[in-house]
């Protein structure tokens, strides 16, 4: 796989979809809250911090499961996060035709992107990649910058 390269993006007024709300969606939108609220959430059934960040407005969120032809057209990104690999590869083939970048979570070669590790304190953003094949040693160094570095971790 060719490695990719890093790229910090505006994406605060941009579109993203997020389908799937279990552990690994959950940290992404966590994460990615910190960067936009246009961001809406469809799944099923929502872990808590996706229901209480819906709650308290930072999201958009439907109980619907995804559906062929149902992501939005002006989706900017999509992360394909649901527990199963079977419709994580149904959302990748549609993004593919509807020309929407895309991360599928159980299939790092129909990543368009990958998920870095996020560091962040004030304007400083730090983040973190380990190819896609070592989530542990990209989360190690993420968590040792946030503490050694930064001295406590997120600032929003």
């Amino acid at each position: 796989m060719a490695r990719k390269f890093p790229l910090f993006l505006d994406i605060s007024d941009k579109k993203i979809v997020v389908y799937g709300a279990g552990r690994i969606a959950s940290r992404r939108v966590e994460t990615l809250l910190a960067f936009t609220s246009s961001l809406t959430v469809f799944a099923p059934e929502a872990s808590e911090p996706v229901q209480k960040a819906w709650k308290e407005g930072k999201l958009s969120y439907s109980q619907e499961a995804y559906v062929p032809d149902s992501i939005p057209e002006d989706a900017f990104m999509v992360l394909a996060a649901t527990d199963s690999a079977e419709v994580n590869e149904a959302i990748w083939q549609e993004c593919r035709k509807k020309k929407i970048l895309v991360n599928v979570c159980s299939n790092r070669e129909h990543c368009d992107f990958q998920f870095p590790g996020v560091a962040v304190n004030g304007d400083l953003v730090i983040g973190i990649n380990a190819g896609g094949s070592d989530h542990h040693l990209a989360k190690t160094w993420t968590d040792k910058i946030r503490k050694e570095v930064f001295q406590d971790g997120y600032d929003d």
